[in-house]
């Protein structure tokens, strides 16, 4: 198991720092974890340092990024020089700093040699870390970085297990209804399950579909009757050329074409590279609608639902998902596509060795319920008494016994960029500063600006990959160092 650096202890009074860093056992992370702080608390700054961390470690990472904000982990440079810095400088920030571009790119460059030194990283570090680990932002629905063929991930999973197959279906078909303004209840709703049962008909025969042809069969379907009732009493014709109509518009619009292009949904592939090296998928939807952004989250999250369900059991930490922003993903009394498969993971992801970290700034507007699944907080600081009351009650539900009065006090007490942790099985929480991020936290990258990095990477064939069935590819040296407890490949 890997120690993963992430910060040093501080004096809550005094705000210093002791000496002592803050490491946390990857393994952990198997128990998943919850980072929460007000907008400028450094939250994104330690979810960016968790995730360098882990990928340190060997072990790959998916990040779902709805503001692009973590974009930024991209942005590593190996000789930490004003000419790295230079193309990504924020002009309206070196202007409010009264600097040239040129003159903010050698601060920035200064600022940040300095500061990874004070933690003992410097070059040699980046450069180790960008050789063991390709990075990628992925943009469905766009052409800006890598795209996903999110509308051809309609193929026939390779399992015959009703709850992986009833999951993914219901992923599928709740983004899809919501992408056409349809509300639709997978219980009640006709819409739901029409689509359900059709793409359930085909894969249970061990055929693929695509959008096309799902629109094509809501005209025509290969079914006489649904439960009990024939096909024209529960959903007539009319009706269902209405629901056709409403899905052929998204084929028929221009904006809607990229939507098709790209390579294939396939976990197995952006979790790894082909030789097993780990990878770190950033799926950006910044460019999306919110419809959009619950279609393309709760697809990609059923798909890691039934990826995570073909691999083996382990107690190691075998993947990391990322969730930044969740609150509109998680809401406590709504039940939007994304959320099912979110506490899927939560509940079953353990056993898998997949961990989750969800990050918000709004644990009101969060299912607590969830949040109580997780084994390691990270408490910045809060906005209303009403959040930090909600956290609280996340916490103490998850860590009976927790001091939630003495933790709360010292919450009010931090400064930017220090957080409370609290560890499961540990009896004391402890505040700590995170360490300089090695990335270049310059804030979210535009469209130009990804597609100036990911330039030249959509090489991977658009055709739907042949269905895993195996798990995992073989452990790097740096995962082997993981799971044994010695120092990871790269240098510390």
């Amino acid at each position: 198991m890997a120690d993963l650096h992430v910060g040093g202890k501080v004096d809550a009074a005094s705000h210093e720092r002791s000496g002592d860093d803050v490491r946390l056992d990857s393994a952990d992370f198997t128990t998943h974890g919850v980072i929460v702080g007000m907008t400028g608390s450094g939250k994104t700054g330690l979810g960016v340092v968790l995730i360098e961390e882990v990928l340190r470690a060997g072990v790959p990472a998916l990040v779902v990024d709805p503001k692009a904000d973590l974009t930024n982990l991209c942005l590593s440079f190996s000789q930490l020089s004003p000419e790295e810095f230079r193309p990504w400088v924020d002009e309206a920030q070196a202007a409010a700093a009264g600097a040239s571009v040129d003159e903010f790119a050698a601060q920035q460059a200064s600022a940040w040699t300095e500061g990874l030194a004070g933690w003992g990283y410097g070059q040699e570090q980046i450069t180790a870390l960008r050789a063991a680990v390709d990075f990628t932002i992925y943009t469905p629905g766009s052409q800006s970085g890598v795209p996903i063929n999110i509308l051809g991930s309609l193929q026939a999973p390779a399992t015959d297990d009703a709850e992986i197959i009833g999951d993914e279906i219901l992923g599928y078909v709740s983004g899809l209804l919501g992408l056409v303004g349809i509300d639709a209840d997978p219980l009640s709703s006709r819409e739901h399950i029409l689509l359900a049962n059709l793409i359930q008909h085909a894969w249970s025969a061990g055929t693929s579909l695509d959008l096309p042809t799902l629109v094509g069969q809501v005209q025509q379907p290969p079914l006489r009757k649904l439960g009990v009732f024939e096909l024209e009493q529960f959903f007539p014709a009319d009706d269902r050329t209405k629901l056709a109509m409403r899905l052929n518009g998204l084929l028929a619009s221009p904006a809607f074409a990229a939507w098709g292009a790209g390579q294939p949904l396939d976990i197995q592939s952006m979790l790894y590279a082909a030789g097993g090296s780990p990878r770190c998928a950033i799926v950006t939807t910044a460019h999306l609608s919110d419809e959009e952004r619950q279609f393309v989250t709760s697809t990609l999250l059923s798909k890691l639902v039934t990826w995570m369900r073909r691999q083996s059991g382990t107690t190691n930490l075998r993947a990391l998902l990322y969730m930044d922003e969740v609150a509109g993903y998680l809401p406590p009394t709504a039940n939007p596509p994304t959320k099912q498969p979110i506490m899927t993971l939560m509940k079953q992801a353990r056993a898998f060795g997949v961990g989750v970290v969800l990050s918000t700034q709004n644990p009101v507007d969060v299912d607590y319920k969830a949040l109580s699944n997780a084994g390691t907080w990270m408490i910045g600081r809060l906005q209303t008494d009403r959040d930090k009351q909600r956290l609280l009650d996340g916490m103490s539900a998850a860590a009976g016994g927790v001091d939630v009065g003495a933790i709360g006090d010292t919450i009010s007490g931090l400064a930017k960029r220090e957080f409370v942790l609290r560890r499961a099985g540990k009896d004391q929480p402890e505040v700590f500063t995170t360490r300089w991020a090695m990335s270049y936290l310059r804030g979210p990258l535009t469209r130009d600006q990804i597609r100036q990095l990911m330039a030249g990477r959509d090489e991977t064939p658009t055709t739907e990959p042949a269905a895993a069935t195996t798990d995992a590819p073989p452990r790097t040296a740096a995962q082997d160092a993981s799971a044994t407890g010695a120092a990871p490949s790269v240098p510390a």
